[in-house]
């Protein structure tokens, strides 16, 4: 089921290859990861896929973290200095790791809360794909080693102590701090316990897509307890890290000429899976040069061309003018603020501490 369900999205998005998104054409595909196809001057969604609703039940509140604290680990009291070593190494071998920890961070919390759902191989009660396989996710997320050899350095040191859910938090905290260079350093509450239930299906609606417009991006990070200057602050992770051909524009109205030529030789006008960096001036450095390449119309992604619209525009603009480490203050809350969703802090049957961070116990 897994392999299928990866292949049919793979042909897909090979397939749609060139097609342009046209932003506020209100066409939503597979949640926004899928490209609209032009057709009699509209657009659908390719291969039989029907549009994905536009539903929004209004904005959930904030999260309150309640039960997370800081200093959580007196019991194994270098947890996260275990953490933070493997974290040091793996990026210091591969920057662009860095950028996959804090991805794996983000796409953990927005499906199921931060409880590591995203690490299973398998869920509990079911015998569907677990998120891993989800069409956001299959051969897209990086970082699963790292966490897992973090894992084993603390169940060596402390066995049973530290959840994989705050494993993922630590080591996207310290990922962030490694490659801004120490300007993003913050300390991360901690407390979170590890869920037992991970399903590909549940993947594609609640996690913004790159075809995703400014509507459905407010929409997705509001159903989450974060609002409108969060998702801009969080958006700012696109400094870092790479984007597969397949969901990269090259033809955008206004597009920076020169990123737009720079695509078309790398990319073709096929897509297809080779990948990009997303910010084409630092692209392993976690700075503000990403607002500024929203500015520009310098951006690979449908997604962060939107956030060039009037109403996100002046905390853009902000960000882009670099003063005062403005953004990176406000991308450190706002990763604690994330890291608060929907968290299990009481043990019971939907919620441990694993042994091993890929299986429930």
């Amino acid at each position: 089921m897994a392999a299928k369900l990866g292949a049919l999205v793979i042909t897909l998005l090979a397939f749609l290859g060139s097609v342009e998104c046209q932003q506020g054409s209100g066409v939503l595909c597979l949640g926004g990861w899928v490209r609209p196809v032009p057709i009699l001057g509209g657009l659908i969604c390719p291969g039989g896929l029907r549009p994905s609703p536009k539903i929004f039940k209004g904005p959930s509140p904030a999260p309150s973290g309640a039960g997370l604290r800081v200093g959580y680990y007196n019991s194994c009291p270098n947890a996260e200095d275990i953490v933070r070593k493997v974290v040091r190494d793996a990026v210091d071998k591969e920057p662009g790791m860095g950028a996959g920890l804090i991805r794996l961070f983000f796409h953990d919390c927005f499906i199921r809360g931060c409880d590591a759902s995203v690490l299973l191989v398998n869920s509990s009660g079911s015998s569907d794909p677990s998120e891993m396989f989800g069409p956001p996710n299959r051969e897209s997320l990086r970082g699963f080693g790292v966490i897992d050899e973090a894992k084993a350095a603390l169940e060596a040191a402390c066995p049973n102590v530290v959840s994989c859910a705050d494993i993922v938090a630590f080591a996207a905290r310290d990922a962030s701090s490694f490659l801004s260079n120490g300007t993003v350093n913050f300390a991360m509450p901690a407390g979170r316990l590890d869920g037992r239930v991970s399903l590909a299906s549940e993947t594609t609606d609640p996690l913004p897509g790159p075809f995703s417009d400014l509507e459905t991006l407010k929409n997705r990070f509001a159903a989450k307890g974060l609002n409108t200057n969060d998702m801009i602050t969080l958006s700012g992770a696109h400094t870092l890290g790479h984007a597969r051909c397949m969901f990269v524009s090259t033809s955008r109205p206004g597009m920076n000429a020169t990123l737009a030529g720079e695509l078309l030789q790398r990319c073709g006008g096929g897509g297809g899976n080779s990948s990009v960096n997303l910010d084409y001036k630092t692209p392993d450095v976690l700075d503000s040069q990403y607002f500024q390449n929203v500015k520009d119309n310098a951006v690979l992604l449908d997604s962060d061309a939107a956030l060039r619209a009037t109403e996100t525009a002046a905390l853009v603009d902000t960000y882009a003018a670099g003063l005062g480490s403005r953004w990176e203050m406000e991308f450190a809350a706002a990763m604690v603020k994330m890291g608060n969703i929907e968290v299990k802090t009481s043990p019971g049957a939907d919620a441990e501490i694993r042994k091993k961070c890929s299986i429930y116990n």
